[in-house]
């Protein structure tokens, strides 16, 4: 499970800006998770709540962004999203000729303070 460990780097980012804005709390952060970053929605937000505790982003609501894997078909001519990471075939003609443009990272894109 790496769920943890992206949460306990997004939290370090996160008490760094918020300690230079001499924040009181987080209240919200929005993060994007790329299609391929094999990162699980409720495994983050379970990690998230867990490594939050104790620290000025206990409570913090969590908001994910899944993104989708984008793609041009050669064979086609047509931009696709892939429906399922792990079968890379265009779901309009199934070929195999892609061009894919997807992230496998997680960013945080939003951080709400008081």
């Amino acid at each position: 499970m790496h769920e943890i460990t992206l949460c306990q780097h997004a939290l370090d980012i996160m008490l760094q800006h918020a300690v230079r804005q001499q924040a009181q709390r987080i209240r919200a952060v929005w993060l994007e998770i790329g299609a391929f970053s094999c990162v699980e929605a409720e495994a983050l937000r379970f990690c998230f709540d867990v490594v939050c505790r104790d620290t000025l982003a206990q409570g913090c609501q969590l908001h994910i962004d899944q993104q989708q894997a984008h793609c041009w078909c050669h064979d086609c001519q047509r931009e696709v999203e892939l429906l399922a990471i792990k079968v890379v075939l265009c779901p309009l003609c199934g070929s195999r000729n892609l061009q894919v443009d997807a992230d496998d990272g997680m960013t945080i894109k939003r951080m709400e303070i008081e």
